[in-house]
């Protein structure tokens, strides 16, 4: 069937269509999934072409009027011929033929719905079982959540399994390959997330507006050197201009700053992650000094840049005698820390990127999601999983903290390209 439809010109498709109506029994079970239920996979649809629905609806006609045999008298429904119509899919609506049918005597007045049209143009049912499967219900008890479907077409747990693999694939195509030229990002926020034993490193950019976009993912973990530079490398070939100036906003992976540099220069801005940084600290600490440890730090930031350096080192010296690994933790790359200080960005502004929270609340989303997948067997299944909730969790995106202050990014980043261009003159 698959050699079929890949054909090119009207026999091509003729030929598909005559193939379906004789083989019709091959498609039945999805027009019952159709007419009976919400729960197919969408995805699935998206790869039939135009005559395969067609075939479809015609088949669908054919269970509410029987078939249509010329010259013979049918039913109380008559056949009357086709009309334009449009079958709506996530994405995209794809035009299609559809029978028309009647009522006897009735005329116009008498049209009767085509069930499989209904059908297809309700709510997506493949991202339906996307939606209910990102929101943690594992394939192993699809039957307790799905049981209208299981009952009326035995849905097996292999075949949800495979079609959720078809859609989420597709989200991670949709996700690697989404260009990038058409906007200007100024800051850049890099994390990674674990799944089980795999980790995924997701970018998330943020624009001229202050709208955030999920820009790309890639297995490894931010301590990997080459998997931060294949994400980078990925971004530039979409189209991220790598001669511009950015604020990354990392969490402080040393081969985070290293692909940076690498692939976009040294003369990118870094802010290390405050919440790691503390994090990090703290852990270091007996349960009695966290809390004012992370007070202090705190209000370290919400100084200017000397005066907040100043504060961090005096901790560092109080805490040097009896803990010195916290000290360590505090003084290793404090300095980006304090990047968003020293450009004289606004508090409100610095509030919005002084942390990975941006794509830290992604991971959230996804660990709810995720939460009951137990056996992650593989990282192109992580990488997946994160492509499909990362997409579903950017529908919800709201702009960044400090959005209307942005100019003042923009601004210094703009400054930076200008005394760089002049530079290269000179």
């Amino acid at each position: 069937m698959q050699g079929l439809y890949q054909g090119k010109g009207e026999k091509d498709t003729g030929d598909l269509l005559r193939y379906l109506e004789r083989k019709g029994q091959m498609v039945l079970p999805l027009i019952d999934l159709l007419e009976s239920s919400r729960a197919a996979v969408e995805r699935l649809l998206q790869t039939v072409c135009q005559n395969a629905l067609e075939a479809l609806l015609l088949l669908s006609a054919e269970a509410v009027a029987g078939k249509k045999h010329q010259g013979q008298a049918g039913g109380d429904l008559s056949w009357h011929g086709f009309q334009a119509g449009r079958v709506t899919l996530s994405d995209r609506q794809v035009k299609v033929k559809k029978p028309r049918l009647r009522r006897k005597g009735q005329g116009e007045g008498g049209e009767v719905e085509i069930p499989a049209y209904r059908a297809l143009n309700a709510e997506g049912i493949g991202a339906r079982v996307l939606e209910i499967l990102m929101n943690g219900v594992s394939t192993r008890k699809y039957e307790k959540v799905l049981p209208e479907a299981a009952e009326a077409v035995g849905i097996s747990r292999s075949s949800i399994s495979r079609e959720f693999i078809a859609a989420s694939a597709e989200e991670l195509k949709e996700l690697l390959e989404r260009p990038l030229g058409g906007k200007r990002f100024l800051a850049i926020f890099l994390d990674g997330v674990f799944f089980g034993p795999h980790s995924v490193i997701c970018a998330v950019g943020v624009d001229e507006a202050g709208y955030k976009q999920v820009l790309g993912l890639a297995g490894g973990a931010t301590e990997n050197s080459e998997s931060v530079k294949s994400l980078l490398l990925g971004l530039v070939e979409r189209g991220l201009d790598p001669h511009r100036r950015y604020l990354f906003v990392i969490d402080g992976g040393k081969a985070l700053a290293k692909g940076i540099e690498e692939i976009f220069g040294a003369r990118q801005l870094l802010q290390r992650c405050r919440q790691h940084k503390v994090r990090n600290v703290c852990a270091k600490l007996p349960k009695e000094y966290q809390d004012q440890t992370w007070c202090t730090m705190g209000a370290a930031w919400r100084l200017k840049f000397e005066e907040g350096m100043a504060r961090m080192r005096k901790l560092g010296e109080w805490l040097e005698p009896q803990y010195p690994d916290a000290a360590r933790s505090l003084r290793e790359g404090l300095e980006e820390t304090f990047t968003i200080n020293r450009l004289g960005l606004s508090s409100t502004l610095r509030r919005g990127l002084g942390t990975t929270n941006v794509i830290e609340s992604n991971f959230s989303g996804m660990k709810q999601r995720t939460r009951r997948v137990c056996n992650w067997a593989s990282g192109e299944m992580a990488q997946r999983w994160a492509a499909a909730a990362l997409l579903e969790t950017e529908k919800h995106f709201r702009r960044i903290q400090g959005f209307k202050d942005l100019w003042m990014l923009k601004a210094v980043l703009d400054q930076d390209e200008d005394l760089q261009i002049k530079e290269q003159v000179a």
